[in-house]
């Protein structure tokens, strides 16, 4: 049996949770997951047609049906400080993934059935300036363009016919590419990451010639879908990510990545609080992050040392993180009960700004009990 059978009283425990911690006062750690289509897709219990990831990636249908398969596991059987059981409508949209991006912007992307897609590394040492001789793309024109497109089109199609699921109509949400992966890390998808971390100072003019394309790529591309969704071109506050950051120093981000992610906090989140999401351990730059662009949210990976980073950020910026998602997915429900003692123990805490989750996305094959146990501990040892 679920956890959570209850979702009447469940939803107005969470309301009240985020109530509190959202004015300042919170009265517990709430906790969220991150439950992607990589879980659900290999969950037998979330996937009960057995879609392949080929599958999901290539036909809208498919994709459709397995997001609402998927948001229904998630509301039924995935405990979290989240609204569960039966919601007033179903959300869809076209799922990029985490190659979309890349993609969009010529990389050959690798779809396979047994696993998530991934972008080839496209630049060799022959060919890297082949994508500055083709410039910025179409935001509408491409195969990624028209796959994106035709996926919003179909599910607006299919909701606008009155699509239902669960006696509960089914809403389309607007396509993907509406933000960033970041430029370091689309760029390495392009090139790869030896080799684009070597031309920062072997090849200085290519590698500066080809960040500048991913970030005004990525600024026209917003701009586009913003404009083509009725929305304004501009916002004075953004969230964004760019997890591949992690593998450098403080001097060569600062020399070589700033003034990139700079560029897109100038023209989106000028006036924060910005937020930003940052797989690995990137915690060495989040100072350096909040005080140049104003970012005062921080969701983490692993391995993150929380009490340190929260003495090195101070108690008004929010911190999101928490197990790892491979002790998640191997330890025992004991383990994880103790995990979360530690971590809410090692000072994360103060000033009450610290979201509870996994570091980072919940990984295929996860035992249900783990997550229950996570929940029950974060209601333990959470408490203020």
């Amino acid at each position: 049996m679920p956890l959570i059978t209850d979702y009447a009283a469940h939803n107005e425990e969470v309301r009240q949770v985020w109530e509190a911690f959202h004015a300042g006062h919170p009265t517990r750690t709430p906790m969220i997951l991150g439950i992607s289509a990589q879980f659900t897709l290999m969950h037998p219990g979330a996937n009960p047609q057995g879609f392949s990831y080929g599958q999901y990636m290539d036909d809208p249908e498919t994709m459709l049906q397995h997001q609402l398969a998927r948001a229904y596991w998630i509301r039924h059987e995935a405990p979290q400080d989240a609204e569960m059981g039966m919601p007033n409508d179903w959300r869809i949209y076209p799922d990029g993934q985490n190659i979309y991006e890349a993609g969009w912007l010529g990389a050959h992307v690798v779809i396979a059935d047994d696993g998530p897609p991934f972008a080839e590394t496209a630049l060799t040492e022959e060919t890297k300036w082949s994508i500055l001789e083709r410039g910025i793309p179409d935001a509408f024109e491409g195969y990624w363009a028209e796959w994106n497109m035709e996926r919003y089109e179909y599910f607006r199609r299919r909701c606008d016919e009155g699509l239902e699921f669960h006696g509960k109509p089914v809403v389309a949400d607007p396509p993907c590419g509406l933000g960033t992966d970041g430029p370091f890390t689309v760029a390495y998808q392009l090139r790869g990451a030896t080799e684009l971390c070597t031309d920062i100072y072997a090849d200085p003019e290519y590698f500066h010639a080809l960040m500048g394309l991913v970030t005004e790529g990525a600024i026209s591309r917003m701009k586009a879908l913003r404009r083509f969704l009725g929305q304004p071109e501009e916002s004075r506050a953004w969230g964004f990510a760019d997890d591949a950051i992690q593998m450098l120093s403080i001097p060569t981000y600062l020399e070589h990545i700033l003034p990139y992610h700079r560029r897109l906090t100038d023209e989106f989140g000028a006036d924060g609080p910005n937020g930003i999401h940052l797989c690995g351990d990137t915690t060495h730059l989040f100072r350096t992050i909040r005080d140049e662009l104003k970012v005062n949210s921080f969701d983490t990976g692993f391995p993150v040392d929380f009490g340190w980073l929260r003495k090195e950020l101070g108690p008004d910026v929010t911190i999101k993180g928490g197990i790892p998602c491979s002790l998640l997915r191997y330890g025992s429900p004991d383990d994880i009960d103790a995990e979360t003692e530690r971590i809410m123990n090692t000072g994360v805490r103060e000033g009450g700004k610290f979201m509870f989750s996994e570091g980072n996305n919940v990984a295929p094959y996860t035992p249900l009990a783990n997550l229950e146990a996570m929940y029950l501990a974060c209601k333990k040892y959470g408490a203020y």
